[in-house]
């Protein structure tokens, strides 16, 4: 992992964040809370960062933690947020999600567990990927613009799906 990478993450990256669901009502709007901590889904081309180009940190919504660049971001047309790539592999889990009778891979932030989408494997190049992403699981830092790490390769790693 490269300097940048490792320095923006020392901070968010110490130890798991825990709530109970009274904590995370409290401190999340009702959309924030139905999508993070309940799997919701916003519905497509309502969120608010579906056609942002604001260059930035996608950080979550729910513990700040850095997700993905908006160098990292492209339109997908599939009505969401949609990155080929997160800023750094560690800071997202991906399992396997079999519901409403379907077989995907639901993503999540690694620090707080909040739900944050999907991941296709229909994504462009580099990585193939399609990080389909709610904008009520992210906050847009404008102040940060991290640079993804080139050597951060995520897969969808099958055993874990």
């Amino acid at each position: 992992m490269s300097d940048y990478a490792s320095e923006s993450m020392t901070d968010t990256k110490s130890e798991k964040i825990r709530k109970d669901d009274a904590e995370w009502r409290k401190s999340l709007s009702d959309e924030q809370y139905y999508v993070t901590r309940r799997k919701g889904t916003e519905p497509p081309f309502t969120g608010e960062y579906e056609s942002t180009q604001t260059p930035g940190t996608y950080v979550c919504v729910c513990c700040g933690q850095p997700l993905f660049s908006s160098s990292a971001k492209y339109h997908s047309g599939s009505g969401w947020p949609s990155f080929w790539q997160p800023l750094a592999a560690e800071n997202v889990e991906m399992t396997r999600d079999g519901s409403h009778g379907m077989e995907r891979v639901e993503v999540m932030c690694s620090r707080c567990e909040a739900h944050l989408g999907h991941v296709f494997e229909d994504g462009p190049r580099p990585t193939g990927l399609r990080f389909c992403i709610n904008s009520a699981a992210l906050r847009l830092d404008q102040k940060t613009a991290q640079k993804i790490d080139p050597d951060n390769d995520p897969k969808i790693d099958s055993s874990k799906t």
